[in-house]
């Protein structure tokens, strides 16, 4: 059954969760889970989105995160 269409007003707040497919690690060693890190500190810079809590756990990653209005505004 699909899940119900994300809510994307401008200033909204998404919870996103990565996962492990049957509970395995989604980062192969510290080198990856680095370069992942530096990967999402540049997303979040070059389109100014607010991140506001994210956390590296073995078999899954939340990331809270908010659109600033002016670039949801500007993409439609």
């Amino acid at each position: 059954m699909p899940r119900k269409a994300r809510i994307d007003a401008p200033g909204a707040l998404h919870h996103i969760i990565v996962r492990g497919i049957e509970r395995r690690r989604i980062f192969s060693d510290d080198q990856d889970r680095d370069n992942f890190v530096e990967r999402l500190g540049n997303i979040v810079t070059e389109t100014q989105t607010f991140c506001f809590a994210w956390a590296l756990i073995p078999n899954h990653m939340p990331i809270f995160y908010c659109e600033p209005a002016k670039l949801l505004l500007q993409q439609l």
